[in-house]
């Protein structure tokens, strides 16, 4: 029998999580939950899920800050985040990929959207039959490991930070437009906006360094080894 996937919610509403639960525990996911951030990252690191939903307003740590700390463990590197918000601000979205989320799901939940949205990271994290290593433009990436090493430095990446870097460098010189960028990253059922591109592109330009990096403008980046 195949392993459920492991849902960790976190939000400071009781109520909240009881919907959540019931409605993900109807689709057959495994679920575990924390009324706080210091909690959920506790329960993270025992529990090692496969998706977190993190609520952003929450008192003592906040939803920004436990996903940087999540994004910080190791074992936790791979796992999908969401940010669970009633704020629907560009700048709100920004600051939370920049923290490592992957996604964001608005309050009210809307039952039918939750289970969408979470069906397709879920999807979309699954492992895929690629070469699993591989080393181009003095950079090595482990994609089985999530780990990425320059100069013998190995460096931490979010999740779609990784992801942006690996499809990139998969074909380096070819020009990868925005949509397929979007496409091929976030997926159709992922709602997102061009600015949230720039913003990982302009992550991975501080840790990897500009030189492998190009913008094409008007239509999208590509790779230079």
């Amino acid at each position: 029998m195949a392993k459920k996937p492991k849902i960790l919610c976190v939000d400071d509403e009781q109520d909240i999580l009881d919907l959540l639960t019931f409605n993900l525990e109807k689709e057959g996911y495994d679920v575990c939950t924390a009324l706080n951030g210091r909690k959920g990252l506790e329960v993270a690191k025992r529990e090692l899920p496969d998706l977190i939903i993190l609520d952003v307003m929450m008192p003592e740590m906040d939803g920004m800050e436990t996903c940087r700390e999540i994004r910080e463990i190791p074992a936790l590197q791979s796992v999908v985040i969401t940010f669970l918000t009633a704020r629907n601000e560009d700048y709100s979205q920004i600051a939370g990929f920049e923290a490592g989320a992957d996604d964001f799901i608005t309050k009210p939940i809307r039952q039918r959207l939750l289970i969408s949205k979470i069906k397709a990271l879920l999807r979309r994290s699954a492992p895929s039959d690629v070469k699993k290593e591989m080393s181009i433009g003095g950079i090595e990436i482990d994609r089985e490991k999530y780990l990425v090493t320059k100069d013998g430095v190995h460096i931490q990446l979010p999740k779609k930070e990784f992801e942006l870097l690996v499809l990139l460098s998969s074909a380096p010189g070819r020009v990868f437009t925005r949509e397929n960028i979007l496409n091929s990253i976030w997926g159709n059922d992922v709602i997102v906006g061009d600015r949230t591109i720039d913003v990982h592109i302009r992550k991975l330009r501080e840790k990897l360094g500009d030189e492998n990096f190009k913008t094409i403008k008007g239509v999208g980046y590509k790779f230079e080894a």
